[in-house]
């Protein structure tokens, strides 16, 4: 039987685990490339899933940490809307998917993993891709390096794009 390898899971199985939240990014930006933060918008920001199910797997989520999708104002619905639009195309760019898997997971029943901070998933699919890796062989194939991924994907969320950083001295997650 084939032996299939996936080192970097280990770090997630036997690592502490934060008590606080994950999506809680800090106010400061000094650590937004070691944390795989992409971007910040005024109310929203995209990351990546250090995690994730195949490369480029992003995530938008409102700074303020809410549960539910009913939650989100009508501002960070927009912006969530919008970095999402400017994910895919960037995605397209830099690493030229096939197709994308987007959504939600509301509540644990639904496998929300991160269950009080509400946060969209954008998941680029190619064709041939090893997605039934996961299901058969409980193993996932991610064939780049987050940092060599994180570096093709920063430079499309330059400016000009959706909205710009938070203002200066708000919080970056206010309950």
């Amino acid at each position: 039987m084939p032996t299939l390898f996936a080192p970097w899971r280990m770090e997630y199985v036997l690592g502490p685990k934060a008590d606080e939240c994950v999506l809680c990014i800090p106010e400061s930006t000094a650590r937004d490339r070691d944390q795989l933060v992409l971007v910040r918008g005024r109310l929203c920001f995209v990351i990546m899933n250090r995690y994730p199910y195949a490369n480029g797997h992003l995530m938008m989520a409102p700074y303020r940490h809410v549960p539910d999708l009913a939650d989100l104002n009508e501002a960070e619905a927009g912006e969530m809307t919008a970095w999402l639009q400017h994910s895919v195309r960037a995605l397209r760019v830099a690493l030229g998917p096939d197709g994308f898997n987007i959504g939600m997971n509301l509540g644990s029943v639904a496998g929300a993993g991160i269950q009080d901070h509400l946060h969209m998933h954008v998941v680029p699919r190619w064709h041939g891709d090893t997605s039934f890796m996961t299901v058969c062989g409980q193993t996932r194939v991610v064939s780049e390096h987050l940092s060599a991924t994180y570096d093709k994907l920063a430079p499309l969320f330059l400016p000009p794009h959706p909205p710009s950083n938070p203002a200066q001295g708000e919080a970056v997650c206010a309950t």
